[in-house]
């Protein structure tokens, strides 16, 4: 059994997570797995070149970690799918009723209250979560469950460290696969239904004759 050494560090306000943790490790090369956390990002970073900034309060976090440190039968196009799963199990555990869509949007009900993204650099995995605590709007939700965000990451961090394998948690992703039929996907800048979608084993879905992986994935 492997062991994760995650070192956390909170900052009280950052414009990203995602961008100070990868500006970071660019300055001062990799020496163990780090998370970025915060309460108040100013310009977090979406999909697709979106933002997710939300408001104070919330919880958005990045971490790094090394490719060897993940399961060996894991996907990386399906990386974000892992991430996000093993958070929305921690937030299960307490309490909870958040499910995920594909391939990384964490829902309560029909409303989105985050999101997941990932990128891979020199055998480096960098992830970003954020997760609205607050409304922040009509369009979006927010968690149904009080927390401590410390707690939250201790327990998260710690579900890593156990290393589920990639078909432990697909086991359990594609019988809640099901909910994601009522959704659109965005696929090429177009919304697709994801009625029809076939979800295959390495985290991809084939919809209207093409095969697609997670869309927060991205090579820096």
């Amino acid at each position: 059994m492997y062991t994760i050494i995650m070192k956390i560090i909170k900052l009280n306000e950052v414009s990203s997570t995602h961008t100070y943790l990868k500006e970071h490790i660019k300055n001062n090369t990799f020496e163990e797995a780090m998370c970025i956390y915060t309460n108040y990002q100013t310009h977090g970073i979406g999909s697709r070149g979106n933002t997710w900034s939300g408001i104070k309060g919330n919880l958005f976090f990045s971490f790094v970690i090394s490719q060897k440190d993940l399961p060996i039968d894991l996907p990386l196009q399906s990386a974000s799918i892992y991430f996000s799963y093993i958070l929305k199990e921690v937030l299960e555990e307490n309490n909870s009723k958040v499910w995920l869509k594909w391939p990384n949007d964490f829902y309560i009900k029909e409303k989105k209250i985050g999101g997941t993204i990932t990128n891979i650099s020199q055998n480096l995995i960098y992830c970003g979560i954020g997760l609205n605590l607050k409304s922040v709007s009509n369009e979006y939700g927010k968690l149904d469950i009080e927390i401590n965000s410390n707690k939250i990451l201790k327990s998260y961090f710690d579900k890593l460290e156990s290393k589920y394998l990639w078909k432990q948690i697909f086991k359990c992703f594609k019988i809640e696969f099901q909910h994601s039929r009522k959704f659109q996907a965005t696929i090429d800048n177009e919304k697709i239904s994801l009625k029809n979608a076939v979800l295959n084993s390495d985290g991809s879905i084939d919809v209207n004759n093409k095969k697609v992986f997670s869309l927060r994935w991205q090579k820096l």
